[in-house]
């Protein structure tokens, strides 16, 4: 990494709430090239994290550096090392995607509210990835998969800008080979060896909907884009109340303390990241909110 972590023979100081657990990177995978796109295996060297629920976030520290909100990207119904997919656009994301095997780095967390998975059971399930919005989706799949009986239809639509761009490529494959999971992948663009989709992820909603009084929508991506799926989603007769979208804010304590990531009258860290769309309709539709 281009920061020094403090060395892992300290005896562990006492937890707070601003004091980061120490994690020792035990594997790292490139996801993309471009935007340089990184996922991080982490170990504790300190006291583990409570487990997490799918949707929650960490604030990942890069020691000498800063910290940033970035969702678990990993398998919530098993045991192993914290998984976080990481996107390199600042200093601090672009010193995690650095990392080496061995390296330090600290978490605090987890935080803020999950998706929900369990509330639905029985009813049909789409889920709705937009770039690296596809990472905090990742591990709904996986729960999902997990408990396949205990849904009905599963469908999974992924948008990219290009097929270079897409995340989690080899996952996508192993998917979309199951009988019991309808995959679907879309490109703004693409060259010619590109025999898939082309076009906005939202024209895929139609291939995919059943009964819309029976079904939860989960999206994530850049927020025009949710904001254009969950409008389409409302346009074919799912209640808003059943379509839950995650906010990106900027996350500065992830304790509604500091008042960055204030949405309205809500804290994204406390309140969200994960809202129902009745819930922020109103606040997405205005500009630089």
């Amino acid at each position: 990494m281009t920061s020094v972590a403090p060395s892992t023979d300290r005896p562990p100081v006492s937890a707070g709430p601003m004091v980061p657990h120490r994690y020792r990177v035990v594997d790292t995978r490139v996801e993309l090239a471009e935007p340089r796109t990184i996922t991080l295996a982490l170990e504790p060297v300190d006291e583990p994290l409570a487990p997490f629920r799918a949707g929650q976030f960490n604030m990942v520290w890069s020691f000498g550096v800063g910290e940033v909100p970035i969702s678990v990207s990993g398998d919530p119904t098993v045991a192993g090392p914290l998984i976080h997919t990481v996107r390199g656009v600042g200093a601090v994301t672009s010193s995690l995607c650095d990392a080496r095997v061995g390296d330090v780095v600290g978490l605090r967390g987890p935080y803020g509210t999950d998706w929900d998975v369990s509330s639905a059971t029985g009813h049909d399930v789409v889920i709705i990835g937009g770039g690296i919005g596809l990472a905090p989706l990742r591990p709904v799949v996986d729960e999902v998969l997990a408990r396949r009986d205990d849904f009905g239809r599963v469908a999974l639509l992924v948008g990219a800008r290009s097929p270079a761009e897409l995340l989690f490529a080899e996952e996508l494959e192993r998917w979309r080979g199951r009988f019991d999971l309808d995959v679907w992948v879309t490109v703004d663009r693409a060259g010619s060896g590109w025999h898939g989709d082309v076009g906005v992820v939202t024209m895929l909603v139609p291939r995919v909907l059943g009964d819309p009084e029976r079904t939860i929508g989960f999206v994530c991506g850049p927020e025009v884009m949710m904001r254009f799926v969950a409008n389409g989603l409302l346009e074919r007769g799912l209640e808003p109340g059943n379509v839950r979208v995650s906010i990106e804010r900027n996350m500065k304590c992830a304790i509604a303390q500091c008042g960055h990531c204030q949405f309205g009258a809500a804290f994204v860290c406390r309140e969200g990241p994960v809202f129902t769309y009745e819930q922020v309709a109103p606040l997405l539709r205005t500009r630089e909110l």
